[in-house]
């Protein structure tokens, strides 16, 4: 008897070890992995900070079920070392088994992950890098921050047609730095501009004041800057120590250097500055009003535009897993994702079907005071700008 009921123990505890391990494998199928990548630490840890805290707040509005499949997001710090962005992607492709990467601080991140993007047939969706030729390094590759030629070219047109005839450039010595002056330079120098003075300062840890003195030196009526998103505040305050802002001479460039979310810490000095960028916290749509407003009860701060690329990106991977109905695999989400348009709090944006870009309005805005806070006041709009460099292919 107790032979037999042993037995029947041993059967029944097999029979429930099965059907949990059946249930625990339909459990993981039902699980849709997001690996974000991001610099949590280091000079661009605003940049991981937004995209997350943008993400969490996506998904607190909309679910964590898209489709039938629990979304999963397993998030990595690669301090913005594409070594470690490249180790990273890797284990979470091969050990995670995710369906998706994203995030990608810097253009050298986006790169070393890019191969294995291609190798693995899984979509990786650039929530902040801004070289143009990014999408071009694999076939999976979707981009929903902005490309630096899509604003550096507007406000180079803006600095000629505004009277600006001398420019002394200060650009990070990267991939988007020497995107962002080369489109500059070609507009603003076509339309009759000189550039007297060019620096390029180092991407980690620059210090900026022996070169803010070259460019006080030239004399020029504008500095044309373009440093990652995380350091405009370094700037500005060396920008000040060197007596820049009493000096006449005016900031312009694409937005990163005046980011919102570091924008209230830069003070007086940064009043003025205008840039060409996608996106203002101070975007006037009902939208944007909501994301500002849903953030920063979130978050205590406000959203720059890192944020906006982490928020338009969760919602390019939903809706995706939706219009696919449910599939995972790396060629139908693509395929879902190409051609997607919607309604982002920066206003009206998609996805180019055939570069795979994103398509926006780039709005050129000045710094100024609102309510007592620092805002970059949008005062005319370019819509539906495509990136230049692919434009001309």
């Amino acid at each position: 008897m107790f032979v037999r009921n042993k037995t029947l123990t041993l059967a029944a505890s097999a029979a429930l070890a099965a059907a949990a391990f059946a249930s625990g494998a339909a459990r993981a199928e039902d699980v849709f992995k997001i690996g974000l990548i991001v610099p949590m630490t280091g000079g661009q840890a605003s940049t991981g900070k937004q995209i997350d805290n943008a993400i969490k707040l996506y998904m607190q509005q909309n679910g964590d079920t898209v489709a039938g499949k629990k979304i999963q997001v397993i998030l990595k710090d690669d301090a913005a070392l594409p070594d470690n962005t490249k180790r990273l992607a890797q284990e979470l492709i091969v050990n995670d088994k995710v369906n998706v990467i994203a995030g990608f601080g810097v253009t050298p991140a986006a790169f070393a992950a890019a191969p294995l993007a291609t190798q693995g047939k899984i979509p990786e969706v650039v929530m902040a890098a801004g070289t143009s030729i990014i999408t071009e390094k694999s076939p999976y590759i979707v981009r929903t921050s902005f490309t630096l030629p899509q604003s550096s070219t507007i406000i180079g047109d803006w600095a000629v047609k505004n009277g600006i005839k001398k420019v002394a450039t200060l650009t990070s010595d990267y991939a988007p730095g020497n995107d962002a002056l080369a489109s500059f330079k070609e507009r603003f120098t076509a339309g009759g501009g000189e550039v007297v003075e060019e620096v390029k300062v180092p991407l980690q840890n620059p210090d900026f004041a022996p070169f803010l003195q070259r460019m006080k030196d030239s004399k020029p009526d504008a500095m044309f800057v373009f440093v990652p998103a995380g350091q405009g505040g370094n700037f500005m305050k060396q920008y000040a120590e060197r007596g820049l802002d009493k000096s006449g001479i005016k900031v312009i460039g694409p937005g990163d250097v005046t980011d919102d979310d570091l924008l209230n810490d830069m003070g007086d000095a940064v009043l003025g500055a205008v840039t060409a960028h996608m996106y203002s916290a101070a975007h006037p749509s009902a939208k944007n009003k909501e994301f500002v407003a849903a953030y920063k009860k979130a978050f205590n701060s406000r959203p720059g535009f890192m944020a906006v690329g982490g928020y338009d990106g969760i919602h390019l991977i939903y809706e995706a897993l939706k219009k696919s109905g449910g599939k995972t695999d790396g060629d139908s989400l693509l395929a879902a994702m190409k051609g997607m348009a919607w309604e982002s709090p920066r206003g009206p944006i998609s996805i180019d079907p055939e570069t795979r870009d994103i398509v926006q309005n780039i709005y050129i805005r000045k710094v100024e005071k609102v309510d007592g806070e620092l805002y970059n006041v949008e005062f005319q709009t370019f819509e539906a700008v495509k990136d230049p460099g692919k434009a001309k292919k």
